[in-house]
């Protein structure tokens, strides 16, 4: 029986087995993976910051490159034009990153409106272009009582929304006012080395996917649909 009476309502010419040449490209990029690290609590004394210094620390040395973006300034979504200059930063280094860290404080059981207002700046699509599907991501979140993890499963559906690689790594730093010197460094502990953990990951997952990061995310419902057809419905607003 052929596929087209298995398999009625599938346009065949666009339903494609998986290709191993395209998930395994010959040619493959050979600068430091690019990672962008944002951070979500503006205080002076911010565990959030200090967690995210740490990780870039990390990454550095793991061989990545490592950018920080500073929320200072950022509007509120939708409280400015899309040109104000540290949107243009923010979705600059969005679409720069081959993967991401995402760090929130827990507050009221969640994550920060800070870190939340960071991600809803960046946009669903440029054009038909997601900036952020394909590209890998790690969470973590710090904590001023016992050890939870609504601020990162919350941070998870976030990063599938966005069309993420989310790594299956994640750091909760419980009672953060106890995990960094005076110097801001964070001292020894398993916090610690899950830290290290998550970031080695991260890397990994980063140099394996990178260059077939468009490929893991071909749908076939978007194949069957104009560049102007996706912009459209990507691009629409909430009510």
């Amino acid at each position: 029986m052929s596929t087209s009476f298995e398999l009625p309502n599938i346009d065949t010419a666009l339903f494609h087995k998986a290709d191993l040449q395209r998930l395994h490209p010959a040619e493959r990029a050979t600068h430091p993976p690019r990672i962008l690290l944002l951070y979500g609590s503006l205080r002076e004394c911010s565990y959030s910051r200090l967690l995210t210094e740490e990780a870039a620390r990390l990454l550095k040395a793991l061989g990545a490159e490592p950018r920080i973006f500073d929320p200072h300034g950022l509007p509120m979504p939708d409280d400015a034009q899309e040109e104000h200059p540290k949107v243009q930063e923010l979705r600059d280094l969005a679409q720069w990153s081959e993967g991401m860290v995402w760090t929130s404080p827990e507050r009221h059981g969640a994550m920060t409106g800070i870190l939340k207002a960071q991600i809803d700046w960046i946009p669903l699509a440029i054009g038909a272009v997601r900036p952020t599907q394909g590209k890998t991501l790690a969470v973590m979140e710090v904590s001023g009582g016992s050890q939870s993890f609504n601020a990162v499963n919350q941070l998870r559906v976030l990063g599938r929304w966005m069309r993420m690689i989310t790594i299956p790594n994640q750091s909760s730093v419980a009672k953060a006012f106890m995990e960094f010197d005076d110097a801001g460094r964070m001292k020894p502990s398993s916090y610690y080395e899950r830290v290290v953990d998550v970031m080695e990951e991260l890397v990994k997952f980063t140099l394996l996917t990178r260059d077939s990061a468009a490929y893991l995310v071909d749908r076939y419902s978007e194949r069957r649909e104009s560049a102007g057809q996706l912009s459209k419905r990507v691009n629409q607003r909430s009510i």
